[in-house]
């Protein structure tokens, strides 16, 4: 593919953009000269022509050029439009490995040449507070208060296999050793040759997965990102937060810095609508957490032991160390006077039978079969502070701020489990389970023939009785037996694990205060909460509709007046924990209107948790792609209204945006101190800044009122949409791809409102029209102005200059209208039969397309979209001409795949490789 590297053409032509170019035009020259020998020449020569109509059609709208294109496309056999798709996606795959290296590039040359961090860095968030004024204690304080949790879901929107990762991440790394020094002729020869090697077996390996997910498998898949990064970076990240506090306040110099900053994970645990989750599933995880960070701690002890051949002959170490020592299964006469060895191997003993322990098949050496395991991580932890105290008392401070002081940091993040696992129910699935216990305890009890005030004042007395609602002597349905069960093994886990293994429960689709306390009857009857009203877990709703976030407040503010769930609120520290819903807001109002009654929602959840006193923590809901809440997430938490954040923030990580966060260890470490810089200017500077005016907020509510008509016009009031949704796109092919355990439709049907957010959005980009992530702005735009000639376009002007909120809704926006393409997307709309249906549809969508950008343009003072943002817009037009071949590509396989329901399964696996490519291409599309 050099042909097309060469040409390829880039926003700018800065110098410092000379290396990206110099990386893609390798990669590209690479992957050419693999496609010409795996393929040959015929394959090789239609790539290029291909790419270059498609250009044509794009930059010019040249409707010559769609006809050309077409009949080149109609002409190719399946068998070639597969391998050309392949090389178009694996193109996509090289220059986001490419594009990611130039980050870090950049990165480093800024840091090297002593240019001040700038935004999203903890350097520049505490040059903020300094020159705010926040003392050290303000900041020691925040620190140690603080708690911020990035929660890794299994929702499906990575197409790629494990072993295509793999291939990538060894290519990433032979790139950036080529780039970090200079080599020898010879050297860079090698290199080269190693780089083939990795694109000709990423060449020959299956982009696409032949069997479904397991829930094991998306664990599994969860997991390699602590190999990836974790366990690694997240000691590395707090040795940077130290470093650096000192150097903001030399007087906390002696005092280590609180563990802030936790992993979740809702894998193995989120069984809302997904039928595989069961108990067995469960313990299956909390153990495979288990045996990951104890395999990594006896790693990295035998390193350690290693390190510390310190003796006792030239230092006097301490009496508790000699203790510990002496425990030790180590023997030998040549250690006898090396105690940290010896107390290493001790400590090494005991993680080793703590493994056999929760796994009977781990090996121990014979020397450690006598020891005892470990009963907590507390027991591990101060262990290893002995060892530290004793270093430090004998002079040697240095050595402890190694692997040691990453080792000890690494314990008190990762316990012996991990990340805490997040339990999710749907709330209808507590309510009819607690209806069936109290029914099977009373005949008679009818609990869903009552109101909310019955069902609270039943819930209420059970929550205040010893008497427990399950009996083994009484037959219970499957459902009600399987939520039984995983709640006893929840137990179970944080007996074997520790509390943190298990420490949050979601409830979805909370409407009600029956809802929360639903949830903790089912609770009690396994004794995670108390009748006294102590709760060993926190209850957490999550709000997710339109309607449901402006009740939300309203649910909470009774919750909290009622004074069992205060109890309940008062043990977990007097922190309520709420999560809302990006994804499901969207689909159900629109993205104006979501990201409007999102931040409304909380202002109304601040002032009503401190009128009870209450701490808030949010819990963010945000998907990959803009239209599930994604986008920046400095921009996003810093947009948060004032007081929302307060230290306090859990953000959900979905899909391919895993992957392209943390698979890389220096990327990886970046995105988290960007979490970290974040919250911590959001919380001590936010609240110097002044609440937005009230005529913006009046605006925006006309703005939302607008963008909502509009939508829900469009989406769930306009006959016969949902047909020309499902024959539009890819969402009925989609579901073929066995990206996930979960189904992609909540119910049997084509309603809208029963589909799963994900698909939802991951079709629409896949068509290259990223409706949700703008669809009703243009509208609302020219409604606002038609209400408000002569000052509406000065005001919004103003809103988008001063308002974080509205520049990063913009913002966001701008980012999907860039990636949408309105020609491409009008050869999606040519796959619906009914004409009429079809320009009708398409028609509103194209108007209120450009009205969307007029209006954009016409707020931000553009004169086109990313303008601002020349990062972004290189990357788009590199991509570009590998992009929109996959699209025709994939409109001529749609045709045939559907022309007489065919069953060609060639078909079928070139629809399924393009959606690869296509998303590889987009990067942040579901």
């Amino acid at each position: 593919m050099d042909k097309e590297a060469e040409r390829t053409e880039l926003s700018t032509d800065r110098e410092e953009d000379r290396q990206l170019k110099d990386d893609i035009r390798l990669l590209g020259r690479i992957l050419g000269d693999t496609v010409r020998e795996q393929q040959g020449v015929e394959i090789f020569d239609l790539v290029e022509l291909i790419r270059q109509t498609s250009v044509r059609f794009h930059r010019d709208g040249d409707e010559t050029a769609r006809h050309e294109l077409e009949n080149i496309l109609e002409s190719l056999t399946p068998a070639q439009a597969a391998q050309i798709v392949r090389a178009y996606s694996y193109f996509s795959h090289l220059s986001n490995i490419a594009e990611d290296l130039h980050n870090t590039r950049r990165f480093r040359a800024d840091a090297i040449a002593g240019i001040p961090p700038g935004p999203a860095t903890l350097a520049c968030a505490l040059r903020r507070c300094k020159e705010a004024g926040i003392a050290p204690e303000t900041l020691q304080r925040f620190f140690g208060d603080a708690f911020m949790v990035p929660v890794l879901t299994a929702h499906p929107t990575e197409v790629r296999r494990k072993s295509t990762m793999t291939r990538e991440i060894a290519i990433g790394h032979l790139l950036d050793r080529r780039d970090r020094q200079q080599w020898t002729q010879d050297e860079e020869i090698e290199i080269e040759d190693k780089l083939r090697r990795a694109v000709l077996i990423l060449w020959q390996t299956s982009l696409l997965r032949r069997t479904k997910l397991t829930v094991r498998d998306e664990v599994s898949n969860g997991l390699s990102y602590y190999d990836y990064t974790f366990l690694t970076e997240v000691p590395r990240l707090y040795q940077m937060v130290e470093r650096q506090v000192r150097e903001y306040a030399p007087s906390l110099a002696d005092q280590e810095i609180a563990s802030f900053l936790r992993l979740g994970s809702w894998i193995g645990g989120d069984r809302d609508g997904n039928p595989y989750v069961d108990a067995e599933v469960l313990q299956q995880t909390v153990r495979m957490h288990g045996t990951r960070i104890l395999t990594f701690y006896l790693d990295e002890l035998v390193k350690l032991g290693a390190e510390l051949s310190i003796s006792s002959q030239v230092v006097d170490v301490s009496e508790e160390l000699r203790d510990l020592a002496g425990t030790s299964p180590d023997s030998s006469p040549h250690r006898m006077a090396e105690p940290y060895r010896r107390a290493i191997a001790a400590i090494h003993g005991r993680v080793a039978a703590t493994l056999r322990s929760i796994d009977e098949l781990h090996p121990l050496k014979t020397r450690a079969i006598k020891m005892k395991p470990y009963q907590n991580a507390g027991e591990f932890r101060r262990d290893l502070d002995i060892i530290d105290k004793s270093l430090k008392a004998h002079g040697s401070y240095i050595v402890t701020r190694g692997r040691l002081r990453a080792l000890r940091r690494a314990a008190k993040c990762f316990g012996f489990h991990l990340a805490s696992l997040d339990l999710r129910q749907n709330s209808n699935v507590h309510e009819r389970t607690v209806a069936e216990l109290l029914e099977a305890m009373s005949p008679g009890t009818d609990y869903l023939a009552h109101g909310e005030a019955e069902r609270v004042e039943f819930l209420v007395k059970q929550l205040q009785t010893p008497q427990l609602l399950a009996s083994p002597f009484l037959d219970y349905s499957e459902e009600t037996r399987k939520e039984l069960a995983i709640l006893h093994t929840a137990v179970e886990a944080r007996a074997a694990y520790g509390e943190e293994t298990i420490r949050t429960s979601i409830i979805s689709k909370t409407d009600s205060m029956s809802d929360l306390l639903e949830l903790a009857v089912l609770l009690k009857e396994v004794g995670l909460i108390t009748v006294d009203g102590k709760s060993r877990v926190d209850i957490v709703p999550l709000f997710e509709t339109i309607t449901d976030l402006q009740n939300c407040a309203q649910v909470m503010d009774k919750a909290f007046a009622l004074p069992i769930y205060r109890k309940f609120v008062e043990s977990r520290g007097n922190v309520q924990e709420i999560m809302l819903g990006y994804s499901d807001s969207n689909k159900d109002g629109g993205f104006i209107t979501s990201g409007w009654e999102l931040y409304k929602a909380e202002i109304d959840l601040i002032e009503t948790f401190r009128r009870h006193g209450v701490k808030l923590r949010l819990f963010h809901g945000r998907g990959g792609s803009v239209g599930r809440g994604g986008g920046p997430s400095y921009e996003a938490i810093l947009a948060q209204p004032s007081g929302a954040v307060g230290g306090q923030i859990r953000v959900t990580e979905q899909g391919e945006i895993i992957s392209s966060k943390y698979s890389n260890p220096e990327i990886g470490r970046r995105n988290l101190e960007t979490f970290v810089s974040a919250t911590l200017e959001a919380s001590l500077l936010m609240p110097e800044h002044h609440a937005p005016r009230p005529e913006y907020l009046s605006a925006m509510e006309e703005l939302s009122e607008a963008a909502f008509k509009a939508y829900r016009g469009l989406v769930y009031e306009t006959p016969d949409f949902e047909n020309y949704f499902w024959s539009s796109t890819v969402i009925t092919e989609i579901a073929t791809l066995n990206l996930g355990s979960r189904p992609a439709s909540r119910t049997k049907t084509r309603r809208i409102e029963d589909l799963r957010a994900i698909p939802w959005v991951f079709s629409w980009a896949q068509c290259r029209l990223m409706l949700p992530g703008w669809y009703g702005f243009g509208a609302a735009f020219k409604a606002f102005l038609a209400a408000h000639p002569d000052d509406g376009l000065t005001l919004l002007q103003n809103m988008y200059r001063e308002w974080p909120f509205f520049r990063m809704l913009l913002s966001n926006m701008e980012m999907v209208l860039s990636k949408s393409n309105i020609g491409i997307a009008s050869r999606y709309a040519e796959l619906v039969a009914d004409k009429k249906l079809r320009d009708e549809i398409f028609g509103r969508i194209k108007a209120e397309w450009t009205d969307a950008i007029a209006a954009h343009l016409a707020v931000t003072g553009q004169s086109e979209l990313l303008q601002d943002n020349p990062v972004l817009d290189r990357s788009l037009r590199m991509r570009v001409p590998y992009l929109d071949p996959l699209n025709h590509i994939q409109v001529e396989f749609l045709k045939l795949h559907r022309a007489a329901n065919s069953q060609d399964e060639q078909i079928l696996r070139g629809i399924q490789l393009t959606i690869n490519g296509i998303s590889a291409g987009l990067r942040n599309s579901g």
